[in-house]
């Protein structure tokens, strides 16, 4: 075995991948094994679909020997100063990166396709929600280590932070060694969903075909606020606005998402204003992160207000514009309902572009996790909420991930994602007219202020706060519902390249909040359907109260 033999050998090994080639580029099956410990497949099994895939590890293995050929032709001068050990490492590394993108893109193709037929639904039956109350920085770093020990089989819902209650989702069969390992790291938590999958049933009602045509048939449309719905209904909604309030309401495709979808905007207006000038405007977004049901939920209800009951809400309409984006990241919301309920990311694949930035020995053995985590699981997608240009990419304090298989990853460079992008374009083309910028998410029950990359608050802190306290009191007069108010590193932890701060921080808006929605963790994100009509009113209601005010100040 050669030098660079042996090299690939060591990294597939480590991979978790153990796959010696005999002469013609085929596996030995003598010696093929399989020692990632999640994976227990029968041998059999594996060889079937390794007879399907003997070409396309024969074009690998051919890809190698250019890549090795192509090396060793460009670097003569490399080779006149001597061996480097690191140099052999790198080209290795490239290779291997190179050849597994060659064997996907072979499989699936290159170019963006709809994959949603094929997707398989995860099943989280047994699943527990545990919340778990760390008192001490130590308890913090534990709780982080067993994040970074477990990725796929404990998902945290919200981020360990001292004197913070932090929610986890805990696979069957690893609940009995995380409650003994809380136990022993003597942290107090307790079980809020001993079944995720029932939540996940329960949560949202089934509408069969006869009530969707009965609705159609009454109101114009199959929306209702009684349950979530699918991408497709959320559109075909706002296509039904636009038809029967072609005065009033402009439906704007701003962009395509990253599997091909339109990325639909609404802007309800009633006109110019008396003096024959544009009026300013109000921004609402939701579903950045797809899993966050609620937010469009409450987006489409406040649509719904402000169009089919414009009467009751003329004289907001004739001081101010609005500009409604039910769901940022339509992919990541359809693969939620489709596929994994708790998909947060979009649903992009960078690989490709992470090639060049990556081998440095600084994270060397960041790649290689990477990819042993890539083949086996998951790594798709962005967290469009860490891919604003604003402080884009800053990891200090877990601000946001270089790791694609991360759920806070920052991707590639500033607005990599194709929503993200189509989103702040519009914002900046519009920008002298808006005077508020609201993105909804969910779970907690805050009234969020910027600056979320540092602790430093802005110069007109006063004014924000000022103006955040009317809306959470109107919040609270509605339902009793209590929202919290501060600035995001203080309520819960530092964020970069985040909208809110990009809207601030680049777009110029003065009034820009994050609010995060019902409720404080009983639920989570399986906040059920009853709760959307109440979560909406509490909304609508704080956001009407500072509608005008911020729109008259200038």
């Amino acid at each position: 075995m050669s030098d660079i033999d042996s090299i690939l050998y060591v990294i597939l090994v480590v991979s978790g991948i153990f796959m010696p080639y005999s002469v013609n580029g085929s596996p030995s099956r003598d010696s093929y094994t399989v020692t990632h410990p999640k994976y227990d497949y029968s041998e059999e099994k594996i060889f079937q679909k390794d007879r399907n895939l003997d070409e396309k590890n024969s074009g690998l293995v051919s890809l190698i020997d250019q890549e090795i050929t192509l090396r060793e032709s460009s670097q003569d001068d490399d080779y006149d100063r001597g061996f480097s050990l690191f140099g052999l490492v790198e080209t290795m590394l490239s290779v291997v990166a190179n050849g597994l993108s060659t064997v996907v893109s072979s499989i699936v193709g290159t170019e963006k396709k709809n994959l949603r037929s094929n997707v398989n639904k995860i099943n989280y039956r047994n699943y527990q929600l545990i919340r778990v109350f760390p008192n001490t920085e130590d308890n913090v770093a534990d709780l982080r280590d067993l994040r970074d020990a477990e990725p796929e089989d404990i998902k945290f819902w919200s981020f360990p932070n001292l004197n913070r209650t932090s929610d986890i989702i805990v696979a069957p069969d690893l609940v009995a060694d995380v409650k003994s390992y809380l136990r022993d790291k003597k942290m107090d938590f307790k079980v809020l969903i001993s079944d995720i999958q029932k939540a996940i049933s329960y949560q949202n009602p089934k509408m069969t075909k006869e009530q969707r045509e009965d609705l159609v048939t009454t109101q114009g449309h199959s929306m209702t606020w009684k349950r979530y719905h699918r991408y497709g209904d959320i559109v075909r909604y706002l296509e039904y606005l636009a038809f029967r309030y072609p005065n009033m309401l402009e439906l704007i495709t701003i962009g395509h998402s990253y599997e091909g979808q339109p990325i639909k905007m609404a802007k309800v207006s009633t006109g110019l204003n008396k003096d024959g000038e544009r009026k300013p405007a109000i921004w609402i977004d939701a579903g950045m992160h797809g899993r966050e049901w609620i937010g469009s939920a409450v987006v489409t209800y406040i649509l719904s207000q402000l169009v089919e009951r414009n009467s009751t809400y003329s004289k907001l309409l004739d001081n101010s514009d609005w500009m409604i984006l039910p769901v940022v990241n339509p992919d990541g919301y359809e693969y939620s309902h489709i596929s994994d309920r708790f998909w947060r990311k979009t649903r992009s694949n960078h690989v490709e572009s992470q090639e060049d930035s990556r081998y440095t020995p600084s994270n060397l053995l960041q790649f290689v996790t990477h990819y042993t985590r890539w083949f086996w699981t998951k790594c798709e997608g962005v967290d469009p909420n860490r891919n604003f240009a604003y402080h884009w990419g800053e990891e200090k304090e877990g601000r946001a991930s270089s790791d694609p298989c991360h759920e806070t990853y920052s991707g590639p460079f500033a607005f990599s994602e194709p929503e993200t992008k189509a989103m702040a374009d519009y914002i900046l083309a519009n920008k002298q007219h808006i005077r508020m910028y609201l993105t909804l998410h969910s779970y907690s029950q805050m009234w969020l202020l910027p600056w979320s990359h540092t602790r430093t608050k802005p110069s007109d802190y006063s004014d924000m706060i000022n103006v955040a306290k009317k809306a959470i009191n109107a919040i609270a007069k509605v339902h009793g519902t209590h929202y919290q108010l501060g600035p995001v590193t203080d309520l819960m932890y530092p964020i970069s390249g985040s909208s809110d701060d990009w809207a601030k921080g680049v777009a110029g808006i003065k009034y820009a909040y994050t609010v995060e929605l019902r409720d404080r963790g009983t639920y989570g994100f399986l906040l059920p359907a009853t709760q959307i009509v109440p979560t909406a009113r509490e909304i609508w209601a704080g956001i009407r109260a500072i509608a005008r005010l911020v729109t008259c100040n200038t």
